[in-house]
């Protein structure tokens, strides 16, 4: 790990994992450690610890059981750890996830182009589970950015606690909620000039739209019926206190005529 005075030129990059099989958690290391720019990195393993990680030059934080909230825990504790620490930046990273080498330096540079930048997105590529780059457009900036995508300097660090703030029957859409909080205060953002992070396409429709056999490990998305009836179902003091927890408004649906 890089000595504390030398820290504020270094990017942390923070990576929870949870059963994600090793040699997906080792083509993300690697990734990490292929940067060109100073980097440390952090894995927070959530409730299921890997001891070989453990001989590896990254810190391990094991913790001591699972959170079911899609990483959120383990990374916001990372997250703080870094700031707690005085990183200059901050990169989460999901664990079946991985960087180009120039994923920082190209981070910096986005930065360094816009006034008074608080956050950079980096572009991202759909990959299938052999690395091989799927033909599927990006969703629109302005609704969505993925986690792996987010490259946070300090004047966005006061609100990364979101991450273990949110309630845990929104954390399918983590990434959503914590891209509306952000956009919702007015921080400055960036944009890398072309794609850095490789995103692993797990979701089943991807690969049946391409007309492709979904992998043995593929899933369906996130459930928004579940989401938006959980929402439905708390009392106006539960809605203002997960609101506040959220970041962001969390608004009923159409309630069914009495």
């Amino acid at each position: 790990m890089t000595p504390h005075a030398e820290r504020l030129g270094t990017t942390l990059v923070v990576t929870p994992y949870h059963r994600e099989p090793r040699h997906l958690i080792e083509r993300c290391v690697a990734s990490v450690a292929g940067q060109t720019m100073p980097v440390d990195h952090i894995l927070v393993a959530d409730g299921h610890p890997q001891a070989w990680i453990d001989d590896l030059p990254v810190r391990h934080i094991r913790l001591d059981r699972a959170h079911a909230n899609f990483g959120n825990t383990p990374r916001a504790i990372g997250m703080m750890l870094g700031i707690a620490e005085g990183y200059g930046a901050i990169a989460p990273l999901d664990a079946d996830n991985w960087l180009d080498p120039d994923h920082v330096a190209e981070c910096r540079g986005a930065a360094a182009r816009v006034e008074h930048c608080d956050y950079v997105i980096a572009g991202r590529r759909f990959c299938r589970p052999d690395g091989s780059v799927m033909p599927v457009p990006e969703e629109p900036i302005d609704r969505h950015v993925d986690t792996s995508c987010f490259y946070f300097l300090p004047s966005s660090y006061w609100l990364l606690p979101l991450w273990g703030t949110m309630p845990n029957p929104v954390s399918p859409l983590c990434d959503r909620v914590f891209y509306h909080a952000i956009r919702a205060r007015g921080l400055q953002a960036a944009m890398t000039e072309r794609p850095t992070v490789n995103f692993n396409v797990t979701v089943r429709g991807f690969f049946t739209e391409l007309g492709e056999e979904p992998p043995p490990e593929a899933k369906d998305p996130p459930d928004f019926g579940a989401i938006q009836g959980w929402i439905d179902g708390l009392d106006d003091r539960q809605l203002a206190d997960a609101a506040r927890r959220a970041g962001v408004a969390l608004l009923r649906g159409p309630q069914p005529p009495q």
